[in-house]
């Protein structure tokens, strides 16, 4: 069993703690993510190492301590009529987890949502990092513009090392503003091969779709967001419905579904085990039909992200084949690793990455394994 959880206040308690620990280290923020499977150690808390240091809505930049909510920050964009462009996803209705998600965790995980087609991952808008890495060094990298980075790109490096690689305590962001309005139009009645043939053909318009999703549990329905001026929003609905007429009859949906859609509600409160397939679109279909009966299908990012809820201790990743991609074990009793195993070559480097930034091997120890 893990030892009794510690909290830091401070980056040089981080430091110290980090310095003195004489076992693995769970390092936890929100504790609202638990994908993984860390080695039982101390648990590390950074939720207190809270607060956003700095904000200048002029120059499109926000820098916040990593412990900060992911609330907090949305709000105080808010006021200024911006946002996180990269629509983070909450996992805590998918997942069953209560605790509240901290702008540390959606860095430390790469969280990224239905935008992610059109404006690009978490990762993309990472302008700096502050961390302590497995020697109890703090390491600055990056800073508060974009394209100021020399050396090594660390900023890139720490996003998405579910903490194996340091302990961020401070992130610095791009942020963007809001559009005036959007509109979400919706095809029913597809099954996944045409779903992923009309939001192809959404996606090579030029009508800047910032949403491309489809649900097989509200019998067959692709979803397609665009964002922007009203009077763009007029035109290019109506373009898009022009373009698209041969897939079915199209509705302008009243209701936001992208929040359901980013956070995978429809796969809330069951038994199921719950894969994330990376891929490319024109697989999805493939992979679809690799499942095991019974399962159910959400495609995000144009059929690039499919979420799979299939029944209890599947192993999803043996029926891909030669299909080039990787599944991730977000939440099940499979007994398979969490993660996609890495290619050889990959692995050393990874490896060899972990030696470097943890030289004793006390950090999240096992999560990505």
């Amino acid at each position: 069993m893990p030892d009794q959880a510690k909290t830091v206040t401070n980056e040089t308690e981080l430091s110290g703690a980090i310095v003195d620990a004489t076992g693995p280290l769970r390092i936890v923020g929100g504790g609202t993510r638990p994908i993984g499977t860390p080695a039982d150690g101390t648990i590390l808390s950074t939720a207190a190492l809270s607060g956003i240091t700095l904000y200048e809505p002029g120059a499109l930049t926000l820098v916040a301590q990593a412990g900060t909510p992911t609330a907090e920050i949305e709000a105080a964009l808010d006021a200024e009529n911006q946002r996180l462009a990269f629509e983070p996803m909450d996992h805590r209705a998918l997942l069953g987890t209560n605790g509240t998600p901290t702008i540390g965790g959606v860095v430390a995980a790469n969280v990224s949502g239905p935008r992610r087609i059109a404006v690009g991952a978490c990762r993309d808008f990472m302008l700096g990092v502050r961390f302590v890495d497995g020697a109890g060094q703090i390491v600055k990298n990056g800073g508060r513009v974009m394209k100021n980075v020399t050396g090594y790109d660390l900023v890139k490096l720490l996003t998405g090392s579910y903490g194996t690689l340091g302990v961020l305590t401070e992130v610095a962001l791009k942020v963007l503003p809001k559009p005036e309005t959007s509109a979400t139009l919706s095809i029913s009645g597809q099954d996944i091969t045409q779903a992923v043939a009309a939001m192809s053909s959404a996606l090579g318009s030029p009508f800047e779709i910032t949403g491309a999703a489809y649900r097989s549990d509200n019998e067959g329905q692709t979803l397609l967001r665009i964002e922007g001026f009203e009077k763009s929003i007029a035109y290019r609905t109506e373009q898009l419905k022009d373009r698209l007429k041969s897939f079915g009859d199209i509705d302008v949906v009243t209701e936001d579904p992208w929040s359901n859609i980013a956070n995978v509600t429809a796969f809330a409160g069951s038994d199921a085990d719950v894969w994330r397939i990376s891929v490319r679109p024109s697989d999805a279909p493939a992979v679809a039909a690799s499942l095991p009966s019974q399962s159910q299908i959400m495609l995000d990012w144009g059929g690039g992200l499919i979420w799979a809820a299939v029944p209890a201790g599947s192993d999803v990743r043996s029926g891909l084949g030669a299909i080039k991609g990787h599944a991730t074990l977000i939440r099940g009793v499979a007994d398979v690793p969490t993660f996609q195993p890495e290619p050889a070559p990959l692995a050393a480097i990874s490896a060899g990455l972990r030696a470097k930034f943890d030289p004793r091997g006390i950090l999240n120890t096992g999560i990505m394994t």
